[in-house]
């Protein structure tokens, strides 16, 4: 059911993904299902909006990025969104999912174990000293992350609401195609 909702839902864009890639993200979504019982890692739980905010949406900032091998970091990754997709849509990119709730972590090991491409850091963002080329996050509260995801990396990527994140930068904003008032922001270094 995963694999067929999730081809549905990326028509539209044309995404393609390998038997691969599918069955990847197939592995994540059964994994977040099962620890969802006992550790709070997302309140959505329906099949479709599962599919089109968590997978979707993560798979439209990986088409986004440019097409390069980069080093990205998602800052409080929570249950893997939007890192985990774009690890698995990415495979030339590595991919380090910042998150620094102890349990959440040990859920992205767990869902990361056969992505070599990625890379937990159980740390607040604050104290992570690397260096990336995009920092990518789903905003639930920008201000909450855009000073961490900035100092992490020079170009941003966020999933968020209609709210324009910071007033300091110059911010591409891009309808998602899924549901209204969703959109992916996007900041550049110059």
């Amino acid at each position: 059911m995963f694999a067929k909702a999730l081809r549905e839902h990326l028509r539209p864009l044309h995404i393609e993904l390998s038997p691969k890639q599918i069955s990847q993200l197939e592995y994540h979504f059964e994994l977040l299902n099962r620890w969802n019982k006992v550790l709070n890692l997302t309140r959505i739980v329906g099949l479709d909006e599962m599919v089109q905010r968590h997978y979707c949406e993560s798979l439209f900032v990986g088409i986004r990025l440019p097409q390069v091998p980069l080093r990205i970091v998602d800052v409080g990754s929570g249950a893997g969104f939007p890192g985990i997709p774009v690890a698995v849509l990415r495979g030339d990119c590595s991919v380090a999912l910042v998150e620094s709730h102890q349990r959440k972590s040990v859920f992205l090991r767990e869902a990361t174990r056969d992505l070599p491409n990625t890379r937990v850091i159980a740390k607040r963002a604050e104290q992570v000293s690397d260096a990336f080329d995009w920092g990518i996050s789903r905003a639930v509260n920008y201000h909450d992350i855009e000073e961490s995801v900035w100092r992490l990396a020079p170009n941003v990527a966020l999933l968020g609401g209609e709210d324009t994140p910071s007033d300091r930068f110059t911010w591409n904003k891009i309808k998602l195609p899924w549901g209204s008032h969703r959109f992916l922001w996007l900041q550049r270094s110059t």
